[in-house]
């Protein structure tokens, strides 16, 4: 008799293989049933994180400018703002003269801006630095991400978290989301929806090719297992195939369509995964964690133009997305936070650019921050080898989103406890803890 059902269950429980790939064909016999499957019941005031990285490393000291400090002219004399153009925000610091959408949401008191946030013995590497952010382990003893962990948290006994529970607008799982047992779905664009589970085995993969292989009256081989193993793996595959539509639906559909941003105001692509957010938040679907990314702030030569239309492309995204949710009665739901794998160093490079740096600002944005400025804007006199030292470590940050908007325990996502920088306002922190 063959063994291939329990096998096969063995494998989906290890590897958290998922059918949602558009170019598999689900097998006959889910066709049948799928359509009896009903939508889980959602909370309508559920939670939600959407988490955005400027991947390239961002330059925070042209992001949020120290006008008043004659030290940050001596270091950029071609590339630093004027500080007739800055706009300010404080007697001190003010943002770049394009950022008006982030300013617009300073002034509406739904931007906190943290200064100087960093971590020990920061590494200027790309891919070392986005890990050890991702994972939250400078020490980068940890192999899953942060909110990974987070999920697998919220297992109770045997079940797998949801994969649902996240979803990432790019090609591949981001570290960040992915735990010892938790997998997101990710995609490009909803026409290519696939969910990217991370470290698949081929064992996996075969086990849904012969799952899938499988004729749309049961096989003697399956009729002699236990019920309970064939109607898990039936089960298990009809939910991929609704969850797939499901996403697909809620996204708005597929191609340059689904793509396209509800108010029009956003004129880049990180407007246009916004405004896809803004409507899977709207539409109801059980996703706690949506992960976005704009790339390009690796700005080693030429920065002035290049910086300047990200910095604007940000904010214009960022205020096109709070006001679709306002529109959309889903403001009160919704936290933002953005993250970049390091700064810039502080003196400009003979290529008109900077390089590799350590420090740098993170954002905050959603009607439950405490708006304004939040720690000291790190020295530009004291330096640790031409970067700025830091003053806030990240993962203090996390702390807060976690028990304070996730309402969950921190210190057992994170390994450790860290200070609060008050971030949230106090009505924030009345998250369920998982």
């Amino acid at each position: 008799m063959s063994e291939w059902p329990f096998a096969t269950r063995r494998r989906f429980l290890r590897d958290g293989l998922t059918i949602l790939s558009a170019g598999w064909t689900a097998p006959t016999f889910l066709t049948r049933t799928a359509e009896a499957l009903g939508a889980p019941k959602r909370d309508a005031d559920a939670r939600v994180l959407v988490v955005l990285q400027l991947a390239g490393g961002n330059d925070g000291l042209n992001t949020v400018i120290p006008y008043r400090d004659d030290a940050y002219y001596r270091a950029r004399p071609r590339l630093a703002i004027a500080r007739k153009d800055a706009l300010r925000v404080t007697d001190d610091v003010g943002l770049h003269p394009r950022a008006e959408g982030l300013k617009r949401l300073y002034d509406d008191g739904l931007l906190a801006i943290v200064q100087g946030v960093g971590y020990p013995n920061h590494d200027r590497s790309h891919f070392r630095s986005t890990d050890i952010w991702e994972s939250a382990d400078p020490a980068q003893r940890m192999h899953n991400g942060w909110l990974g962990r987070y999920f697998d948290c919220t297992c109770k006994g045997a079940d797998r978290p949801d994969p649902r529970s996240a979803i990432a607008l790019t090609a591949e799982a981001p570290l960040s989301l992915l735990g010892e047992r938790f997998s997101p779905v990710s995609f490009g664009t909803p026409d290519q929806l696939q969910w990217q589970p991370g470290r698949v085995s081929q064992s996996a993969r075969d086990a849904f090719e012969r799952l899938n292989a499988a004729p749309s009256t049961e096989p003697s081989s399956a009729a002699s297992a236990p019920l309970s193993t064939l109607e898990y793996l039936q089960r298990t595959a009809m939910d991929a195939r609704l969850s797939a539509r499901e996403i697909q639906e809620a996204a708005g559909g597929g191609g340059r369509r689904g793509l396209d941003g509800r108010r029009g105001g956003g004129r880049g692509m990180l407007s246009q995964q916004l405004a896809m957010v803004a409507r899977m938040i709207a539409s109801g679907l059980p996703t706690t964690v949506y992960y976005v990314s704009l790339g390009g702030f690796d700005t080693h030569a030429g920065q002035d133009g290049r910086h300047a239309q990200l910095i604007q492309e940000l904010g214009e995204a960022l205020s096109s997305f709070m006001d679709d949710l306002k529109e959309r009665r889903q403001s009160h739901r919704v936290l933002l936070m953005t993250f970049s794998e390091f700064g810039r160093r502080v003196a400009e490079n003979a290529s008109q650019g900077t390089d590799h740096g350590a420090a740098a600002p993170m954002f905050l944005v959603g009607e439950s921050v405490r708006a304004g400025m939040h720690g000291r804007h790190p020295s530009l006199v004291q330096l640790d080898q031409g970067d700025l030292k830091w003053g806030i470590d990240f993962r203090s940050v996390y702390a807060e989103v976690l028990s304070g908007w996730l309402g969950t325990d921190a210190r057992r996502i994170l390994g450790m406890k860290f200070p609060s920088g008050r971030l949230l306002r106090a009505n924030a922190a009345r998250g369920r803890q998982s």
